[in-house]
């Protein structure tokens, strides 16, 4: 485990150091981007407190969350870890670079690729049968395309399991969000991460410090509310 792991790591070292072997044509398109290392050890040091064992992440680009979450992945050491990463974009507007720095990391061996749009992997993974402990959320930005992502998450997620939204300075993600947490009982875990000054590219200023992540925690036993209960969001 210590040598999987510490592989994993250097991948990680080398990403934040020297960046990846293809960018888009695009200004700085890594920095811009990609999850910061120092939030990608957090979400790495939260999947290990929770022994997540199966993990569902909705969005891979240049692949420094997943590898931190391969990395939390190897750390708890379950019998039979599972990543299943979604990204219809990876191979024709990445040209799998992360897929690639996953390869390197020797995380294809828990991870599998999914290269179809979230609205259509989601329901299928429903179909099959899979329970994950924990999500990460990092596709598209679009209040309707992450209402649907969350929909569907919290029917694979196990009741009391663990969903975190990246990017949640975004108006369209977190009113998402707030649907599930006035509606379906979703908590937000306050110290899942630490408040800081979150920049981010093009939204000005943060309004004072705040979390770039929200960590959710799924009722349970979950529930649906009664048709004629809603609490506008």
């Amino acid at each position: 485990m210590d040598e999987r792991r510490e592989r994993v790591r250097e991948v990680r070292r080398r990403l934040a150091r020297e960046g990846p072997g293809w960018t888009r044509d695009r200004e700085a398109d890594f920095e811009t981007v990609t999850v910061p290392g120092r939030h990608c050890d957090q979400l790495r040091d939260l999947l290990v407190a929770e022994g997540v064992q199966t993990v569902v992440e909705v969005g891979l680009a240049y692949a420094s969350s997943a590898l931190a979450i391969g990395e939390a992945l190897i750390t708890v050491d379950a019998p039979r870890p599972r990543h299943v990463v979604i990204d219809p974009f990876q191979a024709r507007d990445w040209c799998n670079v992360g897929w690639d720095l996953l390869c390197s990391a020797g995380l294809d061996a828990i991870a599998s690729l999914v290269l179809a749009p979230s609205s259509i992997a989601l329901p299928q993974l429903l179909v099959e049968g899979l329970v994950a402990d924990a999500a990460f959320v990092d596709g598209s930005h679009r209040f309707h395309e992450v209402f649907v992502d969350l929909y569907f998450l919290r029917k694979i997620v196990r009741p009391g399991g663990l969903i975190v939204v990246d990017d949640d300075w975004a108006p369209s993600v977190r009113t998402a969000v707030r649907y599930f947490e006035r509606n379906l009982g979703w908590s937000v875990i306050a110290d899942a991460f630490p408040l800081e000054a979150v920049t981010v590219e093009g939204a000005g200023p943060p309004a004072g410090p705040r979390t770039r992540f929200r960590a959710l925690r799924l009722p349970d036993p979950s529930f649906e509310p009664p048709f004629e209960e809603f609490d506008a969001f």
